[in-house]
């Protein structure tokens, strides 16, 4: 049956095996958002193939269609949960690799991962919601970074073992993660530019966070703090610290979703971040934003990294051949960390 796909330097040849023929989605047709899915063609009885060309630098995700069902490539081994309720097949182009970061290395020293539960007080759905906190194996005093998406970004982006090996490497300052999640059902009206998530971040999590770490002190060191997210939750890090820069100096903002008002994710709505930044004085924040080139929030970072140009903002912006899942922000994270936390800075 031989496997798929057959990768050759920046061609991908994608195979199916059966009487009726597939479509594929994946990221670089925009999983069919606003492109029709890709068409097999057949190459021999019952063999089927759709080409690709890649950059060979690039992580992917992709999946076949067949009869309006969606399922993962069964000649290819490698699959991973998108977190929404899919199987994809995935790939790795061969001048991509998963970081080794986020692989726990021998004789480093681990920080410790304990939970609180934080009650909401009705800032946020629930009565009540757990917290991951990361204590980084030093006693000296380390600035917070506040995560949203927490428990995604620490199952599956693998934060705390790549803050353990930079931490260990030197390359950042120690740090404290404090990892907040979203109500499952909620997380769209948490994440849109609230004031009642900002309210939550700094009137319940921010005090069980000085409670349990030995925390720069914000009075004196003022901006010391980092707001963390990927998607909405880039969104929601970027508007907290908008709303608080004399807390929350620093901001990691991975795929920042800022087209996503809409249900229709490809059209661009201009968020509310976009005036507070076009029409307001620029706070002295430290910005790192990414995104993918096959992600359709593309444009909007495209067009967010030229205003904070435009408005004089301190950030650095990368573009990296992936889509919009936890592996593609899982391998570059690491850099915004560096960039922000640089050791010197301590």
């Amino acid at each position: 049956m031989g496997i798929s796909p057959v990768i050759v330097d920046d061609n991908v040849n994608f195979f199916w095996h059966g009487a009726e023929k597939v479509q594929l989605l994946g990221d670089f047709n925009n999983w069919g958002r606003d492109k029709s899915p890709s068409e097999f063609q057949p190459e021999s009885p019952n063999l089927w193939k759709c080409r690709f060309k890649i950059p060979t630098d690039s992580y992917i995700e992709y999946a076949y269609l067949q009869n309006g069902e969606r399922f993962p490539d069964p000649l290819n081994p490698f699959q991973v949960n998108d977190g929404i309720g899919h199987t994809n097949s995935s790939f790795w182009m061969p001048n991509a690799i998963d970081t080794p970061l986020a692989r726990p290395q021998p004789d480093v020293a681990q920080g410790v991962v304990s939970t609180q539960t934080v009650v909401t007080s009705y800032f946020v759905a629930g009565p009540d919601r757990t917290i991951y906190l990361y204590q980084p194996p030093v006693s000296q005093p380390v600035p917070l970074v506040v995560v949203l998406d927490g428990k995604d970004y620490l199952e599956r982006a693998q934060l705390t073992t790549i803050v353990d090996n930079l931490i260990a490497q030197g390359r950042i300052q120690p740090i404290a993660l404090a990892m907040v999640s979203p109500a499952k059902m909620e997380r769209q009206a948490e994440y849109a530019c609230s004031d009642t998530t900002v309210a939550f971040i700094l009137d319940r999590v921010m005090p069980i966070a000085q409670a349990n770490f030995n925390l720069l002190d914000i009075t004196k060191a003022p901006g010391a703090y980092c707001m963390m997210g990927a998607s909405m939750g880039g969104l929601m890090s970027f508007y907290t610290a908008l709303r608080a820069p004399e807390i929350f100096g620093k901001v990691l903002c991975q795929s920042g979703a800022f087209g996503a008002h809409l249900p229709v994710y490809h059209l661009y709505n201009r968020s509310v971040i976009e005036d507070l930044i076009r029409y307001c004085p620029a706070p002295p924040l430290k910005l790192w934003l990414d995104c993918g080139i096959y992600e359709w929030f593309i444009e909007p970072n495209r067009q967010m990294h030229a205003l904070l140009q435009e408005r004089g903002y301190d950030h650095s912006y990368l573009e990296h051949n992936s889509g919009h899942n936890y592996p593609s922000w899982r391998n570059v994270l690491w850099k915004g960390l560096e960039w922000l936390f640089p050791p010197q800075s301590i």
